[in-house]
């Protein structure tokens, strides 16, 4: 790794990020592309949070807060750069932003399905709840 840079998303990473998603995340989502990466920047500008080694972008997350509860989503790293930190770098920025805003508790997005997922948030301190369920309905 050269130097990794933890960096807020910007107007010019509004086509990279869903690229890198595409490689990197695991799942899919409605708000996947330029549209709603471009709604969410331009909301909270700071929420989107990127790793760069080397100019290449190889990790991200979201790191939302609406004021009441902090919800992480999309934490993904390049497949050929996981288990070098990278994502630790990016939840400790991602916490750090939380506790600057007054947050108190983190909660994750994660696929059940999604195995290696599972044991990253475990190994970072964060458990599962298994007492509640996601309740989703596609708008428009």
């Amino acid at each position: 790794m050269n130097e990794l840079r933890i960096r807020a998303a910007g107007p010019e990473d509004l086509d990279a990020v869903p690229a890198f998603w595409k490689t990197a995340a695991e799942g899919t989502s409605i708000s996947d592309d330029r549209a709603g990466v471009e709604a969410l920047v331009a909301r909270d500008p700071e929420a989107l949070i990127l790793a760069e080694d080397g100019g290449a972008l190889v990790g991200t997350v979201i790191a939302g807060f609406d004021g009441w509860r902090c919800h992480l989503y999309r934490l993904a790293v390049h497949p050929d750069r996981r288990r070098k930190g990278i994502g630790g770098a990016l939840l400790a920025a991602a916490e750090d932003r939380f506790v600057a805003l007054g947050g108190r508790r983190a909660d994750a997005m994660v696929l059940t399905r999604n195995a290696l997922a599972q044991h990253a948030w475990q190994a970072a301190g964060y458990g599962p709840q298994e007492q509640w369920r996601r309740w989703v309905k596609p708008l428009g």
